[in-house]
């Protein structure tokens, strides 16, 4: 892990920290799945940032003033956002066209925030298909 990644994972909550570095886990398992390449791990804005060489980057956080809640943000220029929304609208909560917003009381979506997540890290590659070139995952 990156070392400044590292302090401030050391600087989130204990209860919280399992759950970011699962979100983590699956940004880069995703990263082998499909094989994008190396998983390039900075701190952008005080959060954890991942990127792949065709991919939009993805942070992760969770913030002090709403505790009960932690975020997977993306490029708030990309269709990203739109497109999460389009396909699991009923399934996750947003922040704008900025964040995919979980509650840490709950159980983590992996399913769906895998392919979400996969959406991004190969968007420059599906930009420019109607709806990323996706459709939603059976969830039921």
């Amino acid at each position: 892990m990156d070392k400044a990644v590292q302090i401030r994972f050391n600087d989130y909550p204990a209860a919280v920290q399992p759950l970011l570095d699962n979100l983590r886990s699956l940004i880069y398992q995703i990263a082998e799945e499909y094989a994008l390449g190396e998983v390039e791990e900075t701190l952008k804005w005080g959060e954890p940032s991942y990127t792949v060489t065709a991919g939009s980057p993805v942070r992760i956080d969770w913030k002090l003033k709403t505790p009960h809640h932690y975020y997977l943000f993306f490029n708030c220029q990309t269709k990203l956002v739109d497109t999460f929304r389009e396909l699991y609208g009923e399934a996750l909560v947003f922040q704008g066209n900025r964040a995919i917003v979980l509650n840490v009381a709950e159980p983590l979506p992996e399913p769906v925030l895998k392919h979400c997540l996969q959406l991004a890290m190969t968007y420059h590659k599906i930009k420019h298909q109607p709806l990323l070139g996706a459709s939603p995952l059976n969830i039921d």
